[in-house]
């Protein structure tokens, strides 16, 4: 490996040469100047890994000096060193984005940690990263052969989660392939879990079932709402891991009260997982109680045309008794729009808002080339979602919700997974087209590779024929037809997806969050 290169800019730069020398045993190659117009003379010339820099030097200072370095080569690390501890030196240093700042008189080994602090970080942190995971790897496979609760599940992915966000920034790519290969371990076992407990849940079988679509409003918004007003806002399609990308962006902001997942209801889909949370009911009584807003499958109109109706309703029940806002923000437009809306809401006791934009997202990628390559892996569909969210008008209207003190909640309806796996389904021209879930009367599957419900009113799913029934692909499955078999599966392979049974799409966020 070529050597690390060091330029350091000192009018004193004789009385260091102990500390260059100690450099050089290290291993490391040191070009040293007296003055800032040599030391930028230099930089023009060579290349460097880093520069060390006095501020107080004559003629051109160590402060201009840094500033001519960073118009050059914004990238490269400046570690600045004086004898001032003077605050507004430190002030203008840190404010031209100085990588460190030293006091004179420095030993070697405080340069030494300096060069492995900005140089040598992310070996060090991806060495230490997958160290801890190969120590925890053993206790998260003992846990996979447990007979985990639902609430042991949120646990275990919320750590799988939090391994797959740190080996995401280390260059252990062995260590990530071990990891998803666990993950791909625990999907299998949630699905059988899942497989074995749903129902029961919905029935109220188990007095440890866990939070779901349909008893969120119910038991985790209500309670707040009674205490304090707030925005509830639902990011439709918001993995878990999502979440965690932009959460520091969101910390800027808000301080996080609480942070839960609950279980989406099946199927992982909009049309009944958003609709179950507006209405707080499952989807065969949305159908009998409200058969005029509710429509089937294979029904024409849009599905998901009366949440704020839905909402209204389950409030009376609740007797909730207060004003709420019902916002949907499918544009560019609308989420400007809403901004100038915020303080016009700001006397109502709910204010919801809903944001389709991530749901989109998943569907360009499926459609999109550019949205494919952008977003090839889970990794880059989380860069992707960071970048959309920095500058989205939802956080320009979390940022004024903020500035006007009013709490937040954000959730979701259901996430996504990334399709690698076809499991050929065989439907009639009235089977839905979703690739992780199939309703209809005449499907024709292998029953070992789905979790199907053969009575729809056993999953609490409307049934609109005699013979209907649904069912739910695993892991990373996707459902494609016999007919154009090749060209089906290359389309959908590696795009996500939504509507079955995964630990991505099933197990979603729900933020408390208050103004700091």
């Amino acid at each position: 490996m070529d050597k690390i290169r060091i330029l350091w800019a000192d009018d004193e730069i004789d009385l260091l040469k102990p500390h260059i020398m100690f450099l050089e045993d290290k291993g490391y190659e040191v070009v040293t100047s007296n003055n800032g117009n040599e030391a930028i003379d230099i930089l023009e010339e060579q290349d460097f890994d880093i520069v060390f820099l006095d501020e107080n030097m004559p003629g051109l200072s160590g402060l201009e000096t840094l500033s001519k370095v960073k118009e050059m080569l914004p990238q490269l690390p400046v570690v600045m060193i004086t004898k001032s501890e003077e605050e507004y030196i430190m002030e203008d240093a840190i404010g031209s984005k100085i990588s460190d700042y030293l006091i004179k008189p420095v030993n070697p080994n405080q340069i030494l940690l300096s060069i492995k602090k900005n140089l040598d970080t992310r070996r060090l942190v991806s060495e230490k990263t997958s160290s801890s995971y190969q120590k925890e790897f053993r206790e998260i496979g003992l846990k996979l052969n447990d007979r985990l609760d639902a609430y042991e599940w949120i646990d275990l992915y919320k750590k799988m989660v939090y391994w797959e966000l740190q080996l995401g920034k280390s260059e252990d790519e062995g260590m990530f392939e071990i990891l998803n290969m666990q993950k791909k371990e625990a999907n299998q076992n949630f699905f059988k879990f899942l497989q074995s407990n749903y129902i029961d849940w919905l029935r109220g079988n188990d007095e440890n079932a866990p939070v779901m679509s349909h008893n969120l409003f119910r038991n985790w918004v209500m309670p707040d709402l009674e205490e304090e007003p707030l925005f509830f806002v639902v990011i439709d399609n918001l993995r878990y891991d999502q979440w965690k990308a932009i959460q520091p962006m969101v910390n800027q902001l808000f301080r996080i009260e609480s942070e839960e997942i609950y279980y989406s209801i099946l199927p992982t889909a909009t049309t009944y997982a958003r609709n179950a949370i507006f209405s707080g009911m499952l989807p065969s009584d949305m159908a009998k109680v409200y058969s005029h807003y509710w429509k089937n499958e294979e029904e024409e109109g849009g599905k998901n045309l009366f949440e704020a109706k839905f909402l209204e309703k389950q409030i009376e029940r609740l007797d909730g008794g207060f004003q709420f806002s019902y916002n949907k923000i499918v544009n560019l437009t609308e989420g400007r729009k809403f901004l100038d809306q915020i303080p016009n809401i700001m006397n109502r006791h709910l204010n919801v808002l809903v944001y389709n934009f991530v749901d989109m997202l998943s569907h360009a990628k499926t459609e999109m080339e550019l949205i494919k390559e952008l977003a090839d892996d889970e990794a880059a569909y989380r860069s992707l979602t960071v970048s959309w969210f920095e500058h989205s008008p939802l956080f320009e209207a979390l940022k004024k919700i903020a500035s006007l003190g009013r709490k937040v909640i954000i959730t979701t309806d259901h996430g996504s997974v990334l399709v690698k796996d076809p499991v050929k389904v065989v439907g009639d021209r009235n089977t839905n087209s979703n690739l992780r879930y199939k309703v209809g009367k005449n499907l024709t599957y292998n029953e070992k590779e789905v979790f199907e419900i053969k009575n729809p009113e056993h999953g609490y799913l409307p049934k609109s024929n005699v013979s209907s029934r649904f069912i739910f692909a695993k892991e990373t499955d996707f459902f494609a037809y016999p007919n154009n078999y090749n060209y089906y599966v290359k389309y959908y392979k590696n795009t996500f997806q939504h509507g079955g049974v995964s630990l991505e799409e099933v197990l979603v966020p729900f933020v408390s969050l208050i103004p700091r």
